[in-house]
């Protein structure tokens, strides 16, 4: 920080316990705000299902956590594309290559995170199946 001039962000200033809470509380904010994504909203309620489905098909705790670790990496995927998306649309309304491109690309990274979860799941089931 520069002497005499404010910080570009005062939340910044704060430390230890005072900044975790804060952080803690902007996440759940974050939370709540994807909850009104229907995409986000799907994948949360499946992975209600699928975490614990995990523990039953999962072989072991490297299993366990590629399965449900698929499923949060989807949410998590899902999140920042929607932040991305948040920010193009507060930039403006009108049709720009630059803002599509943006657009396209995080929904691309939802797309292989969806394939990467559908690839462990069918790999296990398989697995359990004796495939």
């Amino acid at each position: 920080m520069t002497q005499g001039l404010p910080p570009v962000n005062p939340q910044k200033l704060r430390t230890g316990l005072s900044r975790l809470r804060h952080a803690f509380g902007y996440s759940l904010q974050g939370l709540r705000a994807g909850w009104g994504e229907t995409a986000f909203r799907q994948e949360a309620v499946s992975a209600i299902v699928l975490v614990p489905l995990a523990f039953w098909l999962g072989q072991g705790w490297v299993q366990v956590a590629l399965l449900a670790g698929s499923v949060m990496l989807v949410m998590i995927v899902e999140l920042l594309n929607t932040g991305i998306e948040t920010v193009v649309d507060r930039i403006g309304p009108e049709w720009h290559d630059l803002s599509k491109r943006a657009k396209d690309m995080g929904s691309a990274a939802v797309l292989l995170a969806l394939l990467l979860a559908i690839g462990i799941w069918a790999a296990a089931i398989a697995q359990r199946a004796g495939w």
